[in-house]
């Protein structure tokens, strides 16, 4: 089985190289729980990273590659390059370039690039396509309202998916008044859209050899920039030269340190809906905590 399946990547990488490849090494590559990873290595020292999933999962990785683009397209910060993606037989696939990544490097200049980043700017808040986190669809459908964005498309879509969890009351009372009172969290603050990697943990970053930053597994949109900067806080958190780099190049409103937590409750909604219940009782202390500054 895997024979043939390498056979028809094999072909996959060469029509998208235009270069001879013909898999001779497969090895299993930790760190992710959604596909299986594995590096590829060519007759000739090529080498690829490979991801795999069932068939009705393609989707995602033609998702990941869209982001994937975006990203490249802005030449600010370093992502694994696309190299094709299909269907063989029961699995999907998506080959990127392989980069051997290390914990540490110039965390510093991963905040400037990511300012950058931001600074690639669109005229309405969404993305050329849906995609997802983690495994739960993400809708992009623009919209010209940032708040009308947020409401829709990210906190409202999850507490759709919660009721649908049996999530009852415990989320749906204090996050329907939270919807109601959105506007009042960006009383003096109006964010443009930026250009946003869209799933930025600890986990989803590295430093090649050199020290140069690389970030992957995009969930890409165009919205308010803090959505990225409060994720990097929310599980685990990034080096202090990284903030300080990204504030120097471009400061933070105010307002931040309370929209943080209404941005990062949309990751801890989606991880209600996708691990249980744990996570749902963590959404619900967040959205009293946000709500009990409105009094």
């Amino acid at each position: 089985m895997k024979q043939k399946l390498f056979s028809q990547l094999s072909a996959a990488i060469h029509a998208a190289t235009h270069r001879p490849f013909e898999v001779c090494a497969a090895t299993a590559v930790g760190g992710g729980s959604i596909n299986e990873a594995l590096r590829l290595e060519g007759t000739d020292g090529e080498r690829y990273f490979l991801k795999l999933n069932d068939a009705e999962h393609y989707p995602m990785f033609i998702a990941e590659a869209a982001g994937l683009d975006a990203i490249t397209a802005s030449n600010t910060v370093r992502v694994p390059q696309p190299i094709t993606h299909g269907i063989a037989g029961a699995q999907s696939f998506l080959v990127l370039e392989h980069l051997e990544l290390h914990a540490r490097g110039d965390a510093r200049l991963l905040g400037e690039q990511l300012a950058a980043l931001h600074r690639c700017k669109f005229n309405s808040f969404g993305f050329s396509q849906d995609n997802f986190i983690g495994t739960t669809p993400q809708p992009n459908g623009w919209k010209d309202n940032w708040i009308d964005f947020w409401r829709v498309h990210r906190l409202g879509f999850q507490l759709q998916l919660a009721a649908a969890n049996s999530y009852g009351s415990q989320l749906q009372t204090p996050g329907e008044k939270l919807l109601d009172a959105l506007p009042v969290f960006f009383k003096g603050y109006s964010p443009q859209p930026s250009l946003l990697h869209g799933d930025l943990w600890s986990g989803n970053h590295g430093f090649t050899a050199g020290g140069k930053p690389v970030i992957f597994d995009p969930a890409a949109y165009y919205g308010d920039r803090e959505c990225d900067i409060a994720m990097t806080e929310l599980f685990g958190g990034y080096p202090p030269g990284f903030y300080a780099a990204y504030r120097a190049s471009w400061p933070l409103d105010a307002g931040y340190s309370t929209r943080r937590d209404l941005y990062n409750l949309y990751h801890i909604l989606n991880h209600a809906n996708l691990f249980g219940a744990g996570y749902a009782r963590q959404a619900e202390q967040i959205m009293q905590k946000l709500l009990s500054q409105l009094r």
